[in-house]
């Protein structure tokens, strides 16, 4: 499966979401009532992409979000363990490729094996959500559904399980798509963001209480200038877009066949085996997937949606797209290097030393080098300035055409 980023869609603005105005709710829903709806959410967890920025850590078999940058657990792991207070282990799916399916049932014995649905070839993101609506709406014709990433960090996890509640709630009871934005801490260019309106919308009747702020969503807007993303900073109601999305099964499907028929089709043909089995489910995507359109889930549906509501992701967030990124997370010198491994430095500052050879670590030296990215594996080195990470993809790309070191990628 593709990981393409929502955040590289095109501009696009959208009208106002179709969202009750009712007035707030006093009285927060009984255990009883939130424990019956949560046996018909479901959370499903796009993890096939390869990572390839993170290389030689990340490799096809081993992307970024199936090792352990972070902690004891991988971001896959991390992400499964984030969600079970909200959802059934039954009610988890994800979303992966056939290279890297037998690993992720390794890391996830908890989970059905039905539960990890291999993509044939990925089809970026569009295609991934249809196929995760296929199997669930097999299961349940009326459920809720979460997509979120595996591959992010976030370590304000009761906070995150909060605003996920809340928007899991939301999304059942209304024919509304929640997306939840995160509040930009910094002008970031890399980033794309969601223009939301300025007046909170209240709860629909019935719903309790939230504790997260809802709005109209009104405009996605790709990755913005500096300049551009400092006014975005400044105005308040931008977020940034995290590819976090939350729907009913019956509002997905209205929607794919109102802005995407063709993948509504290719939707129902898929429920229609996911109902049988596993297996006619994977003989049927075997025929028809590789034929699928790449297109973002954005770019096909978010962006022409009507009835789109941004839910304020207030919790600590962090995309870690490249290699730079790993060093907001480590511990550094005064010099501001940071490292896993042994380093010893001279006139050296700004580097990321990440010595993943744990067993036969050696020291690491620098003299004179600054803002540059050093990673060791037992099988390759790797040296990149950090202004030039997001090439590191394009050095995956070169080493992969090589049949000599094809299975270094």
């Amino acid at each position: 499966m593709s990981t393409s980023s929502p955040r590289k869609s095109p501009t696009a603005s959208r009208k106002s979401a179709a969202v009750p105005a009712k007035t707030k709710a006093k009285a927060a829903a009984k255990p009883s009532a939130a424990k019956r709806r949560n046996s018909n959410h479901f959370v499903v967890i796009m993890a096939g992409g390869r990572g390839a920025r993170f290389w030689p850590v990340s490799r096809e078999k081993t992307p970024k979000q199936l090792i352990k940058l972070l902690g004891n657990r991988s971001f896959l792991q991390q992400a499964v363990d984030r969600v079970r207070p909200l959802v059934p282990v039954a009610n988890i799916l994800i979303i992966t490729n056939a290279a890297q399916a037998a690993e992720v049932r390794r890391q996830l014995p908890e989970l059905p094996r039905e539960n990890v649905v291999a993509e044939p070839v990925g089809r970026d993101t569009c295609a991934a959500v249809v196929l995760a609506a296929a199997v669930v709406g097999a299961r349940s014709s009326d459920a809720t559904m979460a997509v979120l990433p595996a591959d992010h960090v976030i370590p304000e996890a009761k906070k995150f399980q909060q605003i996920l509640g809340d928007a899991l709630d939301l999304a059942s009871r209304d024919h509304l798509i929640v997306t939840i934005g995160i509040q930009p801490t910094s002008p970031e260019t890399g980033y794309g963001y969601i223009r939301h309106g300025q007046v909170e919308i209240p709860p629909p009747a019935g719903a309790g209480i939230y504790h997260t702020a809802m709005y109209r969503a009104e405009q996605f807007v790709e990755k913005p200038p500096l300049e551009r993303a400092m006014e975005y900073l400044a105005a308040g109601n931008y977020r940034w877009n995290a590819g976090m999305f939350v729907w009913s099964y019956p509002t997905l499907i209205h929607s794919l066949e109102k802005y995407v028929p063709e993948m509504h089709a290719a939707c129902q043909r898929w429920l229609a085996a996911a109902a049988k089995s596993p297996a006619a489910l994977n003989k049927v995507l075997a025929r028809e997937y590789p034929q699928i359109p790449r297109v973002s889930v954005d770019y096909a549906l978010m962006e022409k949606a009507h009835n789109v509501v941004v839910a304020d992701g207030s919790f600590a967030w962090d995309d870690l797209g490249a290699w730079p990124a790993l060093s907001r997370h480590l511990k550094s010198d005064s010099e501001g290097n940071a490292v896993v491994g042994e380093l010893r430095q001279v006139d050296s500052a700004g580097n990321l030393v990440y010595d993943a050879r744990k067993a036969a670590r050696t020291l690491v030296a620098l003299v004179g080098v600054r803002d540059s990215i050093v990673v060791l594996t037992d099988d390759a080195v790797l040296i990149a300035a950090k202004s030039e990470a997001q090439k590191i993809k394009d050095l995956v790309s070169k080493i992969s055409a090589d049949p000599a070191m094809a299975h270094l990628a």
